[in-house]
């Protein structure tokens, strides 16, 4: 059995002795410095501080200076985008298709995208123009091609189109960026 001399013990709240509290300090130290080195590294690799992998790469070579030009350049090409604005252009379409199908009708609901608030204005003000030239390209589609993903795509594309050819033959700008089909039914 150990003897009560060579036990440490803290009986009377005394201090503990010089040894321990030195080591006790040192294990610490350590600790916060290997805390704080798995920290910063983790947050370069995610990107957060250097920018991922390129920043880190030219860090390693020692150009302080690229990596304070490729800050600024990312700061200035990662401008957030103004959120989109959606414009629905009610009521749905409904056209009838001409021919010996099956299909006989198509009734779609369209939305329009925009970011710049003024071009909502200007959406509602021409809907009877956009409106106009949707039915004409709703109604001259086949229906055998609307019945594939590429074919409803295609349609998007060209709505997409005849919305801005509108928009930029009456106030001169196109202002829509994307046109989105909510509701699509053929029967």
């Amino acid at each position: 059995m150990a003897k009560e001399d060579d036990l440490d013990l803290d009986v009377d709240g005394g201090e503990p002795a010089p040894k321990s509290k030195s080591k006790l300090i040192i294990i610490i130290a350590v600790v916060v410095v290997l805390l704080g080195v798995s920290a910063t590294a983790t947050l370069m690799l995610t990107g957060v501080l250097g920018g991922g992998d390129e920043a880190v790469a030219e860090e390693t070579a020692g150009s302080a200076d690229k990596v304070a030009k490729k800050s600024k350049k990312k700061a200035k090409v990662k401008k957030p985008k103004a959120p989109l604005n959606y414009v629905p252009l009610d009521p749905p379409f409904v056209v009838n298709f001409s021919g010996d199908t099956d299909v006989r009708f198509l009734q779609v609901s369209v939305e329009v995208g925009t970011r710049n608030p003024d071009v909502v204005d200007r959406i509602k003000e021409n809907r009877p123009a956009i409106r106009n030239n949707l039915v004409f390209l709703f109604k001259g589609q086949d229906p055998v091609s609307l019945n594939t993903r590429e074919g409803m795509e295609q349609l998007r594309k060209d709505t997409l189109a005849a919305v801005q050819e509108v928009l930029k033959a009456e106030t001169g700008d196109k202002g829509v960026e994307s046109v989105y089909f909510t509701s699509f039914v053929m029967q």
